[in-house]
């Protein structure tokens, strides 16, 4: 047999063998190569997202700094997680809300601000006169600003949880220039500025021994649930903000008005007054100016996207200098964290946590637990059990007349209630942390040591305002303004004017006035506190 008629057989079976050993040996080495190309291969590019006007991502509670913003590129997969296809970058990931994402950069709280905006802008003449303004006082802006470091990521982080537009985190700047301590003549106090009524109807407590509406962690809450509310009725931030500053009802009725007229119901068509018509342009021009400060010749100072301050519990009544002593921190950075306290001591009852700063909250926490036994307060609170003196309450609590008035805030000559609450020193029987029930409802009431009496003379011939106030003791002013008379009003004879007396004098004043009616009934004491020949009892 001629075997040379049979090669092109034996050569195309030989072919389709060495075909065959060489898929089998690449199914072989397929897997390892791919998991091996995976690890090693360089991640795709990270990128920027355009703009981010509502951020979802909420940082943990460690120093270090958090990320803020989501990006399109994925991590590597664990080593042992199933194989995932290439996610394209045409289109961003969309994530859960308050997702944390591992590959992003680190920002500084300024940039995670910028990111967060999400309200119209305001463009008018009215913003452009308060950028000039905040842009020629850099001095003050810097101040406003550096005093804003140790609370703008609480509020920040607040804002995020919430989904709220991050414009809301400049509000204390407006509110307050971020002064936790600030006071305003209408009685607004705290950082986000609230009036008494307005922070009970929002939970913060306001007693003797502290104020929330000054607290850091509360008021912020309560800030922050007032504007949900505010823009849950009107459906618009620039008419909460306004509601904010001028009130809900005053914001509605002026609406009311201009729809009754046909006119627009926007922030800018409203009328409403000054203080209120300013109010939103300032918080415009202090978020154009953090979006562009080199616009504007302004320097922020670096805050780190980074927790500033830590809660720590307490269980026992402790001084607010004996806190920041443990803390290693000074006096003026404790209160700065602590602002609400109203005394010189922290109620574990009613107040029971501290904000320390990070690195100090561990600090105090081995400081603590190293003695245990160490007394941390020197003070707690006792209920009089009558209505006292002041010498009296200081004689039976141990203290010296003027440390009892300091320390509890007690004017000159007004007389400690029956159930109000003072602070007194450690000791003996009085030598316990207070209640829950005391430092929650604590309260002092006091009353003048003056009871004025009210009398009523006749003007002789003659008389002036001056001369009658003259002859029995009290000042002309007073006397015009207790019976409603202009200061140089003249007297008629037999006139009859009402004086306020002290009782003791009352008797004497009287020999000098004419003798009652038969049947006319003498007046009862009146308490009063008459400042300096200014006032009047109260009517």
């Amino acid at each position: 047999m001629n075997l040379n008629l049979f090669a092109p057989a034996r050569l195309i079976r030989l072919s389709w063998v060495l075909v065959l050993a060489a898929v089998v040996s690449g199914c072989a080495t397929l897997v390892p190569t791919t998991q091996t190309a995976q690890q090693t291969a360089p991640l795709p590019p990270v990128e920027r997202l355009p703009e981010i006007t509502s951020p979802s991502v909420t940082t943990t509670p460690a120093p270090e700094p958090a990320p803020a913003a989501p990006v399109t590129a994925t991590a590597p997969a664990a080593p042992d997680a199933p194989a995932v296809p290439a996610i394209s970058l045409e289109k961003p990931v969309e994530l859960k809300p308050h997702a944390v994402v591992g590959l992003q950069e680190k920002i500084d709280i300024w940039e995670r601000i910028r990111r967060g905006f999400g309200m119209p802008d305001l463009d008018n003449d009215l913003v452009r006169n308060r950028e000039q303004w905040y842009a020629s006082r850099p001095d003050y802006m810097l101040r406003m600003t550096e005093r804003s470091r140790p609370y703008l990521f609480h509020i920040v982080e607040e804002l995020e949880r919430r989904q709220m537009p991050m414009e809301l985190a400049l509000l204390p700047f407006i509110e307050s220039a971020f002064n936790p301590q600030a006071v305003s003549s209408a009685k607004a106090a705290g950082m986000w500025q609230f009036m008494p009524a307005t922070g009970k109807f929002f939970d913060l407590k306001q007693n003797l021994f502290r104020d929330e509406r000054r607290d850091v962690l509360e008021s912020t809450r309560a800030a922050l649930d007032y504007l949900q509310k505010l823009h849950s009725m009107f459906g618009d931030w620039h008419l909460a903000l306004a509601a904010y500053n001028w009130g809900e009802g005053s914001v509605g009725r002026a609406l009311a008005r201009n729809k009754a007229k046909g006119l627009p119901l926007t922030y800018s068509d409203l009328r409403m007054p000054n203080e209120t018509r300013f109010y939103v342009p300032k918080l415009q021009a202090i978020k154009n100016i953090v979006a562009q400060p080199e616009a504007f010749n302004t320097q922020l100072p670096l805050i780190q996207n980074h927790p500033y301050f830590k809660s720590v519990a307490i269980d026992r009544d402790i001084d607010v200098a004996m806190a920041a002593k443990l803390a290693n921190v000074s006096l003026e950075d404790f209160k700065a964290l602590n602002p609400a306290m109203n005394r010189p001591v922290i109620l574990a009852a009613g107040t029971p946590q501290i904000l320390l700063p990070w690195d100090n909250a561990q600090v105090f926490e081995s400081n603590m637990q190293a003695n245990p036994e160490r007394r941390l307060s020197s003070w707690t609170a006792w209920q009089a059990p009558r209505t006292m003196r002041a010498q009296e309450v200081a004689k039976q609590v141990g203290m010296t007349t003027e440390q009892l008035r300091s320390v509890n805030g007690i004017p000159a000559r007004m007389l400690v209630k029956t159930g109000s609450t003072l602070l007194v020193p450690r000791q003996g029987k009085l030598d316990n942390d207070v209640t829950e029930h005391l430092a929650d409802n604590g309260h002092l009431l006091l009353a003048p040591e003056v009871v004025l009496r009210k009398i009523r003379v006749k003007a002789r011939p003659g008389d002036t305002l001056a001369r009658l106030a003259s002859r029995h003791g009290v000042s002309a002013a007073n006397l015009a303004d207790w019976n409603r008379l202009k200061p140089n009003a003249s007297l008629s004879k037999g006139q009859s004017l009402a004086i306020y007396v002290p009782a003791k004098a009352s008797r004497r004043a009287a020999k000098s006035a004419p003798r009652k009616a038969k049947g006319q009934r003498s007046k009862a004491p009146v308490k009063a506190t008459p400042r300096a020949n200014k006032t009047s009892p109260k009517r």
